[in-house]
């Protein structure tokens, strides 16, 4: 199988000071039963309060095909994340061999937290105008099903209709209060803490997703 994560987060010091890339990478093959690591540089911009978790800007949907998230403008500080995601993407195959099917999804926003917003929740202004790492990559896949944020954005709607071309034999659920859910860091993937079927066998584990 394969796993896919972020330098930023694994390899940052607050989380494994005293290991190197190798071995982390190791570990996972141990403990996913992996063959493959794709390591991707950074995660969501804004993302920073918990070191760009891999599942904000990118995640499998099946064999060999990836969400990733996505913006135009170049001028806008996440395009340098997420065109860096792409290239090592891009340039990459599956544990199979297989080249990765990329399927690009617009982030929403951008979202900021305002004074306003920040004191109640953060107790300081300090914070206000802070970027939001807002999402829809960051969503829990049900049996039959799948839970994303909405944002009362402009790219819900789009990403609704990604989900359910991507997602085609699962209901899409877009629930109202991504902003909200993301001031605490993270979105519904994290809040959910999957617990996924035990496979018998490591191999049968097409592809797995790795996360900080």
């Amino acid at each position: 199988g394969t796993c896919i994560t972020t330098e930023q987060c694994l390899c940052h010091g607050n989380r494994n000071p005293h290991m190197s890339k190798d071995e982390i990478e190791n570990q996972l093959k141990t403990h996913l039963g992996v063959s493959k690591v794709i390591w991707l540089p950074k995660g969501l911009y804004g993302d920073e309060m918990i070191s760009g978790h891999v599942d904000n800007i990118c995640c499998f949907t099946g064999p060999s095909t990836v969400l990733l998230s996505w913006i135009d403008d170049k001028s806008d500080p996440q395009y340098e994340h997420s065109a860096a995601a792409f290239d090592v993407l891009s340039n990459t195959t599956d544990a199979k061999g297989r080249k990765l099917d990329i399927i690009k999804i617009h982030v929403p926003g951008p979202l900021c937290m305002t004074e306003e917003v920040a004191q109640p929740f953060l107790g300081s202004v300090a914070l206000g105008q802070q970027r939001l790492a807002g999402s829809y990559v960051n969503f829990y896949i049900a049996n039959g099903g799948v839970v994303a944020p909405a944002f009362g954005d402009k790219w819900d709607e789009e990403a609704r209709k990604i989900l359910e071309k991507v997602f085609p034999k699962h209901e899409v659920v877009m629930v109202e209060g991504g902003r909200e859910i993301v001031l605490g860091g993270g979105n519904i993937h994290c809040a959910t803490q999957q617990q996924p079927a035990v496979c018998p066998h490591p191999s049968d584990a097409d592809t797995m997703e790795g996360q900080g």
